[in-house]
């Protein structure tokens, strides 16, 4: 056996669950596709979100504030490991409002919530004036905003390439530009590569991403995920602008603004439009007027994995024992609990997590 586990898909989610694993003294095979592969990881917006996560599913908001709260120790395990830091902010967050209507029925919404995770839901309403106050570059359009103080952001390329050099420093082993087109269950796993790689491990995990559609079925899995685009811009590095993130524009560590993002369903086309991004723009513009004046440098498209609900799905393999589904909208801000938490799911510990709402039953047509 080459390995107690192979996970397939060495994005961020795949790394993080790798890097838990050996954390606890697993070995560990990850199988990384080639570079035309979609990924997410290279697209998103690097936020650490609580704010409006499981209006639906509450669960799904206690998942993601658990991760956000360990994000602090897990980049700082991360730097004190490697020596690369992983900048983060978590100083609160915005959702931006241009009409006092939306403002309070989103308010509402958010008292409902609040109310089923007991009164663990923090935020302030901000009114234009007392927004301005903590962000003086905020256009006039902008009626108010509500201030959620879980919220932040955090560089998800240093995020990757962390992960990716810690996960080899402990002992992990990496192989890039692997296409696996075969999972069999012999004895143990074996999976087939296109290039005629092949692999052993007692275990496998699944977190291909989009991947997971097409291995998903041939190893027990639903996987009924989807592509969504998302376009993005980044401006020349600029002096602060921003104090706190939005889903409109956050400013990164760097100086650079990153404006976005699209929601788009165009299956697997992750190119640029001029509409998309010229939406984007005027949107930033009308939030903070002086982008207006910014120059763009960068920017694109990605696919962001989703499922039918948007939530993410934990899920065993009853055809093929020891394998399991990992895939999320959110890998940024379930980054955390990805790498200290689910392993504990994996190995089934007595700390594990309950996940059971996240299972692919809830798919399931009656």
């Amino acid at each position: 056996m080459d390995s107690d586990y192979a996970i397939i898909g060495g994005g961020i989610v795949g790394l993080a669950v790798a890097w838990g694993l050996l954390r606890r003294g697993l070995t560990v095979t990850v199988l990384d596709g080639d570079d035309g592969s979609f990924r997410a990881s290279r697209g998103n917006f690097g936020l650490v979100w609580v704010q409006s996560k499981g209006m639906k599913q509450p669960r799904y908001a206690r998942w993601s504030q658990s991760s956000a709260r360990l994000w602090a120790e897990f980049a700082a395990e991360l730097e004190q490991n490697t020596g690369d830091a992983v900048p983060l902010e978590q100083n609160g967050g915005y959702d931006l409002h241009f009409s006092e209507d939306t403002l309070q029925a989103t308010v509402e919404k958010y008292e409902i919530l609040k109310a089923e995770l007991d009164g663990d839901y923090p935020y302030d309403v901000l009114g234009h004036n007392a927004l301005r106050k903590e962000e003086p570059h905020i256009g006039p359009k902008v009626v108010g905003a509500i201030l959620h103080h879980q919220d932040g952001h955090a560089n998800p390329l240093k995020l990757l390439l962390a992960l990716a050099r810690d996960v080899r420093r402990r002992g992990g082993r990496v192989l890039t530009g692997k296409t696996v087109t075969e999972v069999t269950q012999p004895d143990g796993f074996e999976l087939a590569c296109a290039d005629g790689t092949r692999v052993r491990a007692a275990k496998v995990v699944l977190a291909a991403g989009l991947g997971a559609a097409r291995l998903g079925p041939q190893m027990g899995f639903k996987a009924p995920i989807r592509p969504q685009r998302g376009q993005v811009l980044i401006t020349e590095k600029l002096p602060k602008l921003i104090n706190r993130p939005s889903l409109i524009a956050r400013q990164v560590d760097e100086g650079g603004i990153q404006i976005g993002a699209t929601n788009e369903e165009v299956g697997h086309n992750d190119g640029v439009t001029q509409s998309g991004l010229s939406g984007l723009a005027a949107e930033a513009i009308a939030a903070y007027p002086a982008l207006a004046r910014a120059q763009l440098v960068r920017s694109w498209g990605a696919l962001r994995v989703l499922s039918p609900d948007g939530l993410p799905i934990y899920q065993r393999s009853a055809e093929m024992p020891g394998a399991s589904l990992v895939t999320c909208h959110s890998g940024i801000t379930l980054a955390a609990a990805h790498a200290m938490l689910l392993p504990d799911w994996l190995e089934g510990t007595a700390a594990a997590p309950d996940l059971e709402v996240f299972s692919e039953s809830r798919f399931a047509i009656s």
